[in-house]
């Protein structure tokens, strides 16, 4: 028997309404923990928003999950990843068990407390049990209030349900401790409200299919010093069960979560984890808007070079000043966003880029006027577009500021500590390491031109079939400051090129997959990770498809060395940091406008998804893998 019924779902908190597809973090995006919507919050006091009962509430205050009186499960799950933060930014109203209407205060979040710490604070609403009892969702996008209608969900509910047991819960727990190499390899673990999240002693034990085909797991993944096994809304019952078989004395003596290793190998490897997250957290908040810069100014490039506008035209004076300024005074803002990730004072560590960039010390640079400060020599030079140099300023600020408040009296702190602070990592730049960083930055951008040179289609076709499988263990990252330091340097990047095809080739095999799968739910995730690789964002086709199978991720990437060797052979540059089919005006030289490049672009791009469309079409992909997938 079959029962229909609609359901408004209410905005928990103020701000604006995204599809779940938007979300960043793979399990909600691709639905794993059932349909939904996320919201970009600009308040901070969120409301239920459905009427039902308080099921579910997090030890670490991050999500609160609801019942309503016809079976509705619903998730609100605050920030992502913010299980890390312990519950510090959130204060919970309510406990289990509690009745609430739809718009009654549930909670409170702290977006400050939750930035700083470098998390995305996204709310994401979910319907957990989507399987059974979602029909059709309708979401409402765009800036709303707490509390206003932000879906309108259908139901369609079936007497038939179907529950595991304790005793599959526990089956299900001793199959996982086998397959992560057992109690042995377990440091330690926790949990939050989709996945159980384990400390191994090696991570090169688990059996990562093993564990993705066991009935009640939804997927794995791998970040940082965590094995993560997705299990969704079953995750207490199973990380129970998972505590139950490893026994009351495993815990003795034993951290909750694993410090830095003492052992050399352990603490390179944390060096590098921390470096990869000080360059994730500093890039991420601008990547879009570089990648957006790019585009306008490779179509002021092609208007220019067709006739269509002149550089001395106040439209394209005006343009080009938004095109360029991020780019120009990319020192403040990536000082801003280094030092929030590195725990520095955002405004003081701007200031500093602002010096940096400041036009009297530009223009001495360009007149090679030698200067000293307090008689020590001071090489004068141009740090506008530069990276790391402002990044090691946030560094040993957040430091310095450490010390500086402890030798500075309380009483006159606010108005001593963030001037004397810009005066010191302005010297320390200026007379110190400045000079040699921007050097090296110079010596880097060379190396990458001069290997490039020794045989440019080689060089393409290994950077464009690895980059991908970089971007699985998140390293993709240590080279997006490359590709930004190169074009500061040289105004071009070949490297961006090559990382350029690779995208339209994850974008392709998810359309192939798109057009062959009869599941519709699979279905629609694959079109979703069609266009989103198309707009250069490969995760959502990494994750939900391509990494499902290994026929699909190596022939996408075979397809993206393909691309990698046209790309290398026609000499395809790029002049800002954009790429794959969106990105196109990103390859047209804002100098002359519309040349050979742009051509050797689209040759190397559209080849790129033909070849890459075709190897999936024939050898990639079957239907009858829609829900689970052989790894084969």
């Amino acid at each position: 028997m079959k029962l229909e019924n609609s359901l408004n779902i209410l905005a928990p908190i103020s701000g604006k309404v995204i599809e779940l597809t938007a979300v960043n973090d793979p399990v909600f995006s691709q639905k794993m923990m059932g349909d939904g919507f996320g919201i970009i919050p600009s308040g901070i006091s969120v409301v239920s928003p459905v009427t039902g009962t308080v099921t579910f509430v997090a030890e670490t205050k991050h999500a609160i999950g609801l019942t309503t009186s016809d079976g509705a499960e619903i998730l609100v799950h605050m920030g992502l990843d913010t299980v890390e933060l312990k519950g510090v930014p959130f204060s919970i109203r309510v406990k289990v068990n509690d009745k609430v209407t739809a718009g009654h205060t549930i909670a409170t979040m702290n977006l400050t407390a939750i930035t700083d710490a470098g998390k995305d604070p996204t709310v994401v609403v979910a319907v957990t049990n989507t399987d059974t009892y979602l029909k059709n969702i309708q979401v409402n996008t765009g800036e709303i209030t707490a509390g206003q209608v932000a879906a309108n969900v259908t139901s369609e509910v079936t007497d038939n349900t179907v529950e595991h047991s304790s005793q599959s819960y526990q089956q299900m727990a001793k199959q996982i401790i086998n397959n992560v190499g057992g109690k042995e390899n377990i440091n330690s673990l926790i949990h939050c409200i989709t996945r159980i999240r384990f400390y191994l002693k090696n991570d090169n034990l688990p059996d990562d299919n093993a564990i993705r085909n066991l009935d009640g797991v939804i997927n794995i993944a791998r970040s940082g010093d965590q094995y993560q096994v997705v299990i969704g809304s079953s995750v207490t019952e199973v990380y129970d069960a998972v505590i139950d078989e490893l026994g009351p004395n495993f815990f003795n003596n034993k951290p909750i979560i694993p410090t830095e290793s003492t052992t050399i190998p352990g603490k390179i490897r944390y060096a590098f984890n921390s470096f990869i997250g000080v360059l994730t957290g500093s890039m991420i908040p601008i990547i879009g808007l570089l990648g957006g810069s790019g585009i306008l100014k490779g179509i002021l490039g092609a208007l220019c070079g067709y006739g269509l506008l002149e550089k001395s035209s106040g439209t394209y004076l005006l343009f080009s000043a938004i095109a360029d300024s991020l780019f120009y005074f990319l020192p403040i803002v990536l000082g801003f966003t280094a030092a929030k990730k590195l725990g520095a004072n955002p405004i003081t560590i701007a200031v500093v880029g602002g010096v940096l960039t400041y036009p009297t010390l530009i223009a001495a640079s360009n007149e090679s006027i030698q200067l000293t400060v307090f008689r020590i020599p001071a090489h004068m030079m141009s740090y506008t577009s530069s990276v790391f140099p402002i990044i090691f300023a946030a560094w040993i600020g957040s430091y310095l500021e450490k010390w500086l408040k402890k030798i500075i009296p309380s009483v006159v702190r606010s108005i001593f500590l963030p001037i004397i602070e810009v005066i010191l990592l302005s010297l320390l730049i200026y007379v110190g390491v400045g000079p040699i960083m921007m050097y090296l930055s110079k010596l880097l951008s060379l190396g990458i031109e001069s290997i490039y040179f020794v045989n440019p289609a080689l060089t393409g076709f290994l950077v464009s079939g690895l980059y991908q499988v970089l971007v699985i263990f998140g390293l993709h990252w240590a080279i997006i400051p490359i590709v930004v330091n190169d074009l500061a340097i040289s105004g071009h990047s070949y490297l961006n090129a090559m990382i350029s095809v690779t995208m339209v080739a994850q974008g392709a095999a998810a359309l192939a997959v798109a057009l062959k799968a009869r599941d519709k739910k699979y279905r629609d995730l694959s079109w979703a990770a069609t266009i989103s690789a198309f707009c250069g964002v490969t995760e959502p086709a990494i994750y939900g498809i391509t990494l499902k199978y290994k026929r699909i991720f190596f022939l996408s990437n075979l397809g993206s060395a393909i691309g990698g060797f046209l790309t290398g052979f026609f000499k395809v540059d790029a002049y800002a940091l954009s790429g794959s089919l969106i990105g196109f005006p990103a390859f047209i030289n804002p100098s002359l406008g519309v040349t050979s490049n742009l051509l050797g672009y689209v040759i190397a791009h559209i080849t790129t998804l033909i070849i890459t469309f075709i190897m999936i079409m024939i050898w990639g992909y079957s239907p009858d893998e829609d829900i689970n997938p052989v790894l084969n």
